[in-house]
């Protein structure tokens, strides 16, 4: 009846997961995407592009370097556009050739072009030639782009979004970075690597509001020791574009130039071209699609995953939504995804945590216990001239379990998952005290930061004991 059992609509992590889950279930798949776009966001624009960015930008400055060899030591004195980009689309490439083996081996049947929907099982697709194609199930992950407010004028060069900033023509001397979410502080820490003088402007009172208060501090430090400049509780009243730059005019009347601004604004669904209306669907203001706990829209046979459906909006939950709507979609037996999701932020230098901070368990009014290792205590920081980095553990006093593993440093997105495993497992502080960690290596902080959290809390039932 149908030309497929399952369509997807977007090659990004979310679609290429729900795709080749069907196909291993046996059922006939198939993939939308837009020509030259193959990985979706993730791969040419978004994910990948900017965390290679960062590793060329580390490398060639030999900023974690600095520390053993001194302020001065730096890999190459000129950085380029060029020196940055030659790695990301070497990488890039790769990535690429890598889904299209993998939707390959699984036989799942790519269609390039823009997909739209003609009815509820049912898509057009715009390309070199059209085409329709019919499906019993269909996925959306058409992911998201880079929200531009209709009061800028962005020329992709002067002013720019989180795409165009890895087209640029040259690094620039000085960037405005308007908007300090995970994005804008991403980038702002790069380029404030590379030597550009940074200013950040954010309409809140701090940065990165879901992450632990210590350990946005301790980057706000950091950043602040690269020149970055913070102007919080600021927005933007104007953005005047002049030939060899432009200035961002404040609501307070403050005039800040540069070189070039980028703005942050958050994301957009890409729901626009879809023509969601012909299946019966509808999307809210920022694009987004409504879901329910399987990942269903308001329509039960068409389901949506990843960034296009909103929070959390990370390549690694996206592809875990799209596998566990392919298997729904096709009537197997589905488990939740695990409550326990790791965040993991690219700045210079890492943020990652999972479970809730110190502010989460205060308001909720749940004792705990903090442990803390510090990298500059451990062989291995001094080895690698890490001497900032630092893990936090909130320790439960009543069961010794962890409540949340906070890691800023070196490395940070790769340990946050010893913590999360333990936290999985229903494990407590005591095997953290009592396990073996290779030596030298940043793993140990957990042994360290554990027995902080034992010494405090015994030294609290000792007192607790004399009453």
């Amino acid at each position: 009846m149908y030309d497929f059992d399952l369509l997807v609509l977007g090659s990004g992590p979310g679609g290429q997961k729900a795709a080749i889950a069907a196909a291993k279930l046996g059922k006939r798949a198939a993939v939308v995407e837009k020509r030259h776009m193959l990985g979706g966001v993730c791969i040419n624009t978004g994910t990948i592009p900017s965390k290679t960015l960062r590793e060329a930008v580390l490398y060639l400055t030999g900023l974690n370097q600095r520390e053993l060899y001194g302020q001065s030591y730096r890999v190459k004195d000129e950085i380029t556009v060029a020196d940055l980009g030659m790695r990301t689309q070497h990488v890039i490439g790769r990535e690429i050739q890598v889904i299209r083996s993998q939707l390959s081996r699984n036989r799942v049947q790519m269609f390039e072009g823009t997909g739209r929907f003609l009815d509820s099982h049912t898509v057009g697709v715009s390309g070199a030639e059209e085409k329709k194609i019919t499906a019993e199930r269909i996925v959306i992950a058409t992911g998201t782009s880079p929200a531009r407010p209709d009061s800028v004028e962005f020329d992709d060069r002067t002013v720019i979004d989180s795409d165009a900033i890895l087209h640029l023509d040259r690094v620039p001397e000085t960037l405005v970075v308007v908007g300090a979410g995970v994005i804008g502080i991403e980038y702002a820490s790069m380029f404030a690597a590379l030597g550009t003088k940074v200013t950040v402007v954010e309409r809140r009172e701090r940065m990165l509001e879901f992450c632990d208060l210590e350990i946005v501090e301790a980057l706000k430090y950091h950043l602040r020791d690269l020149a970055v400049t913070f102007r919080f509780g600021e927005s933007v009243a104007a953005v005047e574009r002049r030939p060899r730059g432009a200035i961002t005019v404040l609501e307070s009347g403050k005039k800040l130039p540069a070189d070039c601004v980028m703005y942050s604004a958050g994301r957009q669904g890409k729901t626009a071209e879809l023509c969601l209306d012909a299946a019966g669907l509808s999307a809210d203001g920022r694009g987004r699609i409504e879901v329910d706990e399987h990942y269903r829209t308001e329509v039960p046979h068409i389901y949506a995953v990843g960034d296009v459906i909103g929070f959390p909006a990370l390549a690694a939950t996206s592809m875990e939504q799209g596998r566990l709507a392919a298997q729904h979609a096709c009537g197997e037996p589905v488990a939740d995804m695990h409550e326990l999701q790791p965040i993991g932020i690219y700045t210079v230098p890492e943020i990652s945590f999972v479970g809730r901070t110190e502010d989460d368990l205060t308001r909720e009014r749940v004792p705990f216990e903090v442990g803390i290792s510090r990298y500059r205590e451990l062989a291995r920081g001094q080895i690698i001239g890490d001497s900032y980095g630092m893990l936090k553990l909130l320790v439960s006093p009543e069961t010794r379990k962890l409540l949340g593993v906070h890691v800023f440093g070196t490395g940070a997105t790769e340990l946050v998952h010893i913590g999360q495993t333990v936290m999985g497992c229903g494990g407590t502080v005591d095997y953290l005290v009592n396990t073996v960690f290779n030596y030298p290596t940043l793993a140990e902080s957990y042994k360290v930061a554990a027995l902080d959290a034992m010494n405090k809390m015994r030294a609290i039932a000792r007192l607790t004991a004399e009453v």
